[in-house]
């Protein structure tokens, strides 16, 4: 028997193209699974850039994807990096347009970038077994705003960034503002900073 063809339609003028959101976690509690402070990359395409995009154009990047954080990317699937919000603007740019006399305009990704040599990570099995004072006292312990969640290689496949935890989530999680100025040691100490 032949099979019927589906009903087609024309597009009206202005048709977006759906846009992946991001499984959005209610407000959590120093004794919340870790896990939901996660952003999971297996569940939200990864914003990337390129090493030699300029900095306002990472920038732009940033703002129309919604995000504060780029992976760096030479070529996919590899990582070799990350940028901030904050490293495009802050202190480091304006340090390397004096030191190398340079105009803020030349200045690139790969200039500010964070090497993945520099980045603290933590693994997927141990998160998933963690709360989220764990994951305070991890991130006032290295003192980075983002900590990658690695998935440990398999038969299958190899080890992959599977997550990243940034600072700024968690505090929006939390409703409050993490102090990282003193390195807390203790779940009583990061309860008590919090408080």
């Amino acid at each position: 028997m032949p099979h019927a063809a589906l009903p087609t339609f024309r597009f009206p003028e202005g048709t977006c193209i759906a846009q992946a959101q991001p499984v959005v976690h209610g407000p959590v509690t120093l004794d919340s699974p870790a896990i939901e402070v996660m952003t999971d990359l297996a569940e939200v395409r990864a914003a990337t850039t390129t090493p030699q995009m300029t900095l306002a154009q990472a920038e732009n990047k940033m703002i129309h994807q919604g995000v504060r954080m780029l992976f760096v990317v030479s070529e996919m699937p590899g990582v070799d990096g990350i940028v901030a919000a904050a490293d495009l603007r802050g202190h480091k740019p304006m340090q390397l347009v004096h030191q190398r006399q340079v105009r803020f305009e030349d200045l690139t990704v790969e200039d500010v970038m964070t090497p993945l040599s520099d980045l603290d990570a933590i693994d997927f099995v141990a998160l998933r077994r963690a709360n989220v004072g764990q994951v305070v006292a991890t991130l006032a312990k290295f003192g980075h705003p983002h900590l990658l969640v690695i998935e440990a290689a398999s038969p299958a496949s190899q080890a992959r960034i599977r997550g990243i935890i940034s600072q700024t989530q968690v505090e929006r999680q939390l409703g409050k503002a993490l102090t990282m100025t003193e390195v807390a040691s203790t779940f009583a100490e990061i309860e008590k900073a919090l408080a």
